[in-house]
């Protein structure tokens, strides 16, 4: 079992219980999925941009990524139907609980100037979305083999019905919020 979820089930479920004043250990809420978002615009000049971020991501998460493409063509930013512009990762139950556990113990104290997360990042249903500015803080990237610096999107997916509630969750895995 993952280090992350013998400690949420040991720790912080129990802490979540107490302070919501839940019925039932169900109703405790818990991670449901991350998803890992990297966009490639330079995609549309080079093609083989994509296979890089690919290859960078399946580094990070530990499972390869879908490729995104294109829904509509715009003219302005050289776009056409089809091509590709970016990739995505949904990580669930132990690949989940070991990037938050790497995410937050390794990559975040790694990243230049660092004060903090933002607090207010939530969406209203219990989802956290935060980015990042380049894919160097994870310890599986080498600095001397990738071509350029991207940064990504990542959503933790929490069963929390409030943004409360999922600020303690995400409190309770160390997640360093500023407010």
């Amino acid at each position: 079992m993952a280090r992350l979820k013998q400690h949420y089930e040991d720790v912080v479920r129990a802490e979540l219980l107490e302070k919501f004043k839940y019925a039932n250990p169900m109703q405790a809420p818990r991670l449901d999925k991350i998803v890992i978002n990297m966009g490639v615009g330079e995609a549309t000049s080079d093609s083989k941009k994509i296979d890089s971020a690919v290859q960078d991501l399946t580094l990070i998460s530990g499972q390869k990524p879908v490729v995104a493409k294109a829904k509509k063509s715009v003219a302005t930013f050289k776009l056409r139907e089809g091509m590709a512009i970016g990739c995505k990762v949904t990580l669930r139950s132990k690949r989940m609980y070991e990037f938050m556990d790497r995410l937050v113990n390794i990559a975040l104290p790694r990243v230049r100037d660092f004060r903090g997360l933002n607090g207010k990042s939530f969406d209203g249903r219990g989802n956290y979305a935060m980015g990042l500015k380049e894919q160097l803080v994870f310890p599986e990237i080498e600095y001397d083999k990738i071509d350029a610096i991207r940064g990504m999107d990542i959503v933790i997916c929490t069963t929390a019905d409030t943004d409360a509630e999922a600020k303690e969750l995400l409190r309770g895995f160390n997640m360093p919020f500023i407010n």
